[in-house]
C-alpha cells in the first residue's frame, strides 16, 4: 500500500493529521492507525508527529492572532497581566495534556494560543508530549495489519487498555456524593 502511494501517501497523512487538529470534528486516531498500518512503526510515527505538531502550531497561531484581540476588548489590559499562570506551569500543563488521551488536543492548542505561553515552549511541550501516543497508535496500526492474528489481537487489546485505563482510573477516583436526607 505505501509503495503505491509514493510521495503522496505521507503528504496525505501529514495533511489529514494537521486538519484533524485544526478542525475539531475530524478524529486523529484512525489517521495515526492508518499511518502505522501503511508505513510501519517508525515512519508512521514520524508522519503523525509532523502532522499533529503542524496542526497544533496552526491552532495556537490562529488563537494567538485572532483570539487575543477579542479577549483584550472584553477584559482590557488585564489579559496580559498573567493569563493562566507562569511559563513553567503553562508548559507543564500543555505537556501533561498531550499525554492524556481524552483531553482535547485541539482545544489545548487553541487555549494555549490565548495564554501568555511562548510559542517555542508550546511547540516543545507539544512535541515531547505527542511522541508517545503517536508511536503507540502507529504501532497498533502496524500490528493490526501484520497478518499475525495473535499480534493483531494483542494490539487491539493494548489499544483498549491504553484508552480504557485512564477512564477507569478517573471513574474509581470519583467519590460518590452524599445524599441529603
Amino acid at each position: 500500500m505505501s509503495l503505491r502511494a509514493g510521495l503522496w501517501g505521507p503528504v496525505l497523512i501529514v495533511t489529514l493529521m494537521t486538519l484533524a487538529v485544526v478542525a475539531s470534528p475530524i478524529p486523529s486516531a484512525p489517521i495515526a492507525l492508518a499511518a502505522g498500518a501503511a508505513y510501519g512503526h517508525l515512519w508512521g510515527t514520524v508522519q503523525v508527529v509532523i502532522g499533529a505538531e503542524l496542526g497544533a502550531l496552526i491552532a495556537f497561531g490562529l488563537a494567538r492572532v485572532l483570539g487575543h484581540d477579542v479577549l483584550r476588548r472584553v477584559f482590557g489590559d488585564r489579559v496580559d497581566a498573567g493569563l493562566l499562570g507562569s511559563q513553567t506551569a503553562l508548559t507543564a500543563t500543555v505537556f501533561a495534556s498531550r499525554l492524556m488521551p481524552f483531553v482535547s488536543f485541539d482545544m489545548i492548542s487553541y487555549a494555549a494560543g490565548l495564554s501568555r505561553l511562548h510559542a517555542w515552549l508550546f511547540a516543545l511541550a507539544t512535541l515531547a508530549g505527542i511522541i508517545p501516543a503517536s508511536f503507540l497508535l502507529a504501532h497498533f496500526g502496524g500490528e493490526a495489519v501484520s497478518g499475525d492474528l495473535g499480534r493483531a489481537t494483542w494490539a487491539v487489546l493494548g489499544l483498549g487498555l491504553v484508552t480504557g485505563l485512564p477512564l477507569l482510573w478517573v471513574a474509581l477516583r470519583q467519590k460518590p456524593e452524599k445524599e441529603n436526607p
